[in-house]
């Protein structure tokens, strides 16, 4: 049976004032679970206004206040993590491992928050000249805004959200309407943990809304997760309107696979890495550059016997990965890997002969002998297809991976500390993974990529995320005894000897 979502505004659920309302469907059924609304002009300034209102009481309550509510709020994410990850894997598709492996990840950034009584400490520099002191104020932004993608709806958002409130900020997140039942729980929860009304509002919707958002002028930062084309959108929209942005978008992730490499552990990583959530992840591995011919060769039959192996299907059977999120998106992939077999590249592995009944599945494909000027190559797939280019020095892989107009995250598989280290330095991407596939860091560290992947000077989370939601204040002070004297006569404020 479906239900109809409405947004949370003020502390409470509310009716939007727009007629027309979004559909979404399990993608590997194709039932219908649940429609929102598609909120108008109207509906995005009253969650505005509620924000605005809120935020003077929330910016004067004390951090450690403000952690105390997030501590609360990471109880009840694990004690409704059933909840939330079954509403993920029912509105995307990814299996219950996988959803519970970004709630986790989620809970992270949540803990992380809550430090921010230490995080917000500031600096101080005693006599900076002689009778002089100088400190800095880490202050809030203000009211910000999250708009969050469809392939980690329960995760993204609390890159945004908790940071942003222990921050002191008040928030209106805009989840993706392909799958927003999971984010949609958390301003419940929120609440729930103390949170005042108005601090944390949803609203729903689609491009209309998010313009909305963007040209508001009591928006003052606006937090984005999504393609390129997008993300770039944003950022010069929202920029022009004066306000504070960060917008992550798409990815080409190469791995390196040195002649030195242990192939089994690069073929067992990066199947992982290239398939898992049906290779609808910014950070996963697309391509892979094999550095001679004889690793090429026993790579692409390593990762050919893997492959085949792989299972695909609806969460409840318990499958590698699941469907794509929507049929549209199901026929983009196989229009690109039509386009690769076209453009000469090896198909080893045809994941399009994979049959179901219904829903947007795919199976996964391997391509090899993939060339940089393919379209399978240049743009982002983003579904279970894998494109091995072959190389024959480190150097000329390393080159591939700098020329790329992506640049989110790149591997490498060595034995060698000292080529490790050297394409550490200098591979031009956000983030670098030695023997590890999806360098995805920690909470307490950023996350963000480089060139077209990245818009705007700070990334998510960690101590970028800090200070992307906050101002610096600097305040340089002097106290002159006659001055203090005189200020404390006429305020009567007695004098102590």
């Amino acid at each position: 049976m479906s239900l109809e979502r409405m947004n949370f505004i003020g502390g409470q659920y509310r009716e939007s004032h727009a007629k027309g309302r979004i559909q979404v469907f399990n993608p590997a059924s194709d039932q219908l679970v649940c429609s929102v609304p598609d909120s108008n002009k109207n509906d995005v300034d009253i969650a505005v206004s509620s924000a605005l209102k809120a935020l003077p009481e929330w910016k004067a309550t004390p951090a450690i206040s403000r952690a105390r509510i997030l501590f609360r709020f990471r109880e009840l994410l694990e004690k409704h993590s059933l909840e939330i990850t079954t509403r993920l894997s029912n509105e995307h598709g990814k299996t219950r491992e996988d959803s519970a492996a970004e709630l986790a990840r989620a809970i992270d950034v949540v803990e992380f928050a809550c430090g921010v009584p230490e995080l917000l400490k500031g600096e101080h520099s005693r006599n900076a000249a002689k009778g002089i002191d100088c400190w800095s104020i880490m202050q809030p932004v203000g009211v910000c805004v999250g708009i969050t993608p469809f392939n980690f709806p329960a995760m993204v958002p609390l890159w945004m959200i908790p940071i942003a409130l222990a921050c002191g900020n008040t928030f209106v997140l805009k989840p993706s309407e392909k799958d927003p039942s999971a984010p949609a729980l958390y301003p419940e929860l929120l609440k729930e943990a103390g949170l005042p009304d108005g601090v944390l509002n949803l609203v729903h919707g689609s491009a209309d809304t998010v313009n909305h958002l963007l040209e508001h002028p009591d928006v003052h930062a606006v937090s984005f997760v999504g393609s390129s084309s997008v993300a770039e959108s944003i950022y010069q929209k929202a920029s022009a309107h004066g306000k504070r942005v960060q917008a992550l978008g798409g990815a080409k992730n190469h791995a390196l696979v040195l002649e030195d490499a242990d192939l089994d552990l690069a073929a067992e990583q990066l199947t992982g890495a290239a398939y898992g959530s049906a290779g609808e992840r910014c950070m996963a591995i697309s391509v892979v550059v094999a550095i001679g011919k004889k690793t090429g060769d026993q790579l692409v039959e390593k990762l050919a016997r893997k492959i085949e192996n792989l299972t695909v299907g609806s969460w409840q059977s318990s499958p590698d990965f699941g469907p794509l999120i929507t049929q549209q998106h199901y026929s983009n992939v196989v229009s690109l890997i039509e386009k690769g077999i076209e453009e000469g590249a090896d198909l080893c592995v045809d994941g399009r002969n994979k049959e179901f009944p219904c829903g947007s599945f795919i199976g996964p494909s391997l391509f090899d002998s993939v060339t940089e000027t393919m379209s399978i190559y240049q743009q982002e797939i983003f579904g279970p297809v894998l494109c091995v280019v072959r190389v024959e020095s480190y150097e000329e892989a390393l080159r591939l991976v700098n020329q790329h107009s992506y640049g989110n995250g790149a591997a490498i598989y060595t034995r060698s500390g000292a080529i490790a280290n050297h394409f550490c330095e200098q591979c031009e991407a956000g983030m670098v993974g030695v023997n590890v596939p999806i360098p995805v860091p920690v909470a307490w560290h950023c996350f963000g990529g480089w060139k077209n992947s990245m818009f705007g000077p700070l990334n998510m989370h960690g101590p970028d995320g800090v200070r992307f939601f906050t101002k610096m204040k600097t305040v340089t002070s002097r106290w002159p005894e006659s001055l203090s004297g005189q200020l404390q006569e006429t305020l009567n404020i007695p004098v102590t000897r």
